[in-house]
């Protein structure tokens, strides 16, 4: 049989050939701040079925590629200018990196007869990104960009997920060429293999105190209910890592909390106790390990069975006594077949510790300083938001309220910054309702950490995204604040904010804006929110003192004197 013939080939821009590929592997959205550096490519994007959410910072449209491909494990898109744009974009390929994210940073670039010498805005992108990138890259010639933008998409999304960076050289994308588009992408996965499946059954029913904790990427619905079953029919007690919470949903008979900052101390014993831990798709790293003192390293004190797609990082920090080599979702599937020979031994301590979780995320039991209660706003939210809400935060201690009395019911409902970049929720919120514009969405986010990429409310606006900001001013970085008062008691420095009127800033870009100072004006406040349709900000005013769900400023400085006396 004769192949057939080749399909004949027109010429086209660098800059168009490039956005083709973008639409050969199957990318609907791109998060930007438009450059002089790579006008052929927007230009490209004027007639292409790609929708473009044109961003006010670059660490905005990084943030926003980022929450994109969390929500939908594919590689988020972000396309900035060169040097100072790739600058600004650094926040979100960092938050991508920790957080094994596939994101691919598209970076202008000057002309190449202009390299090395020090050329307007000019930046060597493999030293700049090389150690926060899988792969960092620049097109030297127009002929390779479908060969090169196809290996990104592979790379990005293979063993752990990351973010790759790509720089255009400008007159490379105004060159001309014919090629033929790469085919699609595709994810390649193996199977656990069936002798460490019997391997895993067996340490099951050896068991005596077992626990699963759940992490890292590469997991999807599918394979999220696939191990909630399995751990259902093993009793098998389950916790998430960090800001990993959608994993499990808090309904689940056996899910017991999570493992990060100020978790449930019982389950810390718990884990401490465990004689099996069962490792799926995360890394244990610096927060979920608790500075790296949960388990003994490099021999842990448990057995050990560490599921990661990155063989690099099985027995990197924690010898494992079963390393299996695959995504989360292979396993998930693989798990499915698993059935107990007998009754869990352990299914009491599962019980006992569920019950200690239910106490533990309990808000009504919460009293803090101030007017406005945050364990009744919680509760209220709880009532009210349905439970495919997706709810994004950044980093500060603003974010202990959601982590903690947040009940997370759905994949695909949190994002959230494992590399507690502040800053992240607005633009994540943004991006999120530019994805799933039927869906609510809600940012949590404190008055330091709006501000950070603040701006990008008038992407919402612009893009008529009816996203809430629930911004808890406090009006200080309350978190070094709080370290603070830990180590250098009464010494106040650097962590005072003079903020604004958020509200007025809400409705200042044509967003709705309410101040709330009392927990009885919050329940309206967030419905009026609702029903304007337009993006709004509730300002939230909470004691200063409100630190934590469980202490006080005050308690933790007579603490830290008390310690020096």
């Amino acid at each position: 049989m004769k192949p057939s013939p080749s399909p004949v080939l027109t010429p086209r821009l660098g800059g168009h050939i490039l956005v083709d590929q973008l639409i050969a592997h199957g990318v609907e959205h791109v998060f930007c701040v438009p450059g002089e550096s790579y006008l052929a490519v927007l230009d490209g994007l004027h007639d292409a079925a790609i929708k473009v959410t044109v961003c006010r910072q670059e660490g905005g449209a990084a943030i926003m590629a980022d929450a994109h491909g969390k929500l939908t494990n594919q590689p988020g898109i972000c396309m900035v200018t060169r040097g100072p744009g790739a600058s600004n974009a650094m926040a979100g390929v960092h938050i991508a990196h920790q957080d094994s994210t596939p994101m691919i940073l598209f970076v202008g670039q000057i002309d190449r007869a202009m390299r090395e010498r020090d050329a307007f805005q000019e930046m060597d992108y493999r030293a700049v990104f090389g150690t926060q990138a899988k792969w960092v890259t620049e097109i030297d010639q127009i002929e390779r960009i479908p060969e090169i933008v196809s290996r990104a998409f592979h790379i990005a999304t293979s063993g752990r997920p990351g973010p790759v960076v790509i720089a255009l050289p400008e007159d490379m994308l105004t060159e001309q060429a014919s090629v033929a588009d790469a085919p699609r992408y595709e994810v390649v996965e193996t199977a656990p293999t069936g002798q460490q499946m019997t391997e895993l059954g067996q340490q099951l029913a050896r068991a005596k105190k077992p626990i699963a904790i759940l992490g890292g990427s590469r997991w999807s619905e599918q394979a999220s209910q696939q191990f909630a079953e399995f751990a259902e029919r093993y009793q098998l007690p389950v916790a998430v890592q960090f800001r990993r919470q959608m994993l499990c949903s808090t309904d689940h008979p056996t899910f017991v909390g999570d493992v990060g900052l100020g978790s449930n101390p019982e389950l810390m014993q718990y884990i401490r106790d465990a004689d099996l831990i069962l490792l799926v798709g995360g890394r244990m790293s610096e927060i979920a390990s608790q500075s790296y003192t949960l388990l003994d390293i490099p021999v842990p004190a448990q057995y050990l069975i560490h599921i990661h797609p990155d063989g690099s990082e099985l027995n990197r920090v924690y010898r494992a006594d079963l390393a299996i080599n695959v995504s989360p979702a292979s396993f998930a599937n693989a798990v499915a077949q698993l059935q107990p020979a007998q009754a869990p031994a352990w299914s009491g301590l599962t019980q006992a510790l569920r019950a200690s979780h239910i106490a533990w995320r309990n808000p009504d039991k919460i009293q803090n300083p101030g007017a406005l209660q945050m364990g009744q706003v919680m509760h209220y939210l709880e009532a009210t938001l349905p439970d495919d809400a997706i709810m994004c935060n950044g980093a500060g201690n603003y974010a202990t309220w959601l982590h903690r009395f947040h009940q997370f019911k759905r994949y695909g409902t949190q994002l959230a910054p494992t590399s507690g970049s502040m800053g992240y929720g607005l633009p994540a919120a943004v991006g999120a309702k530019r994805i799933e514009p039927d869906r609510t969405v809600v940012c949590f986010a404190g008055d330091g950490c709006f501000m950070m990429h603040g701006q990008e409310f008038a992407t919402a606006v612009q893009y008529q995204l009816p996203i809430v900001v629930i911004l808890i001013d406090n009006g200080m970085y309350g978190t070094i604040r709080m370290h603070q008062e830990r180590h250098y008691p009464e010494r106040i420095s650097a962590t005072a904010l003079q903020n604004p009127d958020f509200s007025a800033y809400a409705q200042a870009f044509g967003g709705h804006g309410e101040r709330v100072e009392t927990t009885e004006q919050f329940g309206p406040a967030f419905e009026r929110a609702v029903a304007s349709g337009k993006p709004a900000i509730l300002h939230c005013i909470i004691d200063p003192e409100t630190i934590t769900p469980t202490t006080t400023l005050q308690k933790i400085r007579q603490q830290a004197l008390a310690s020096k006396a």
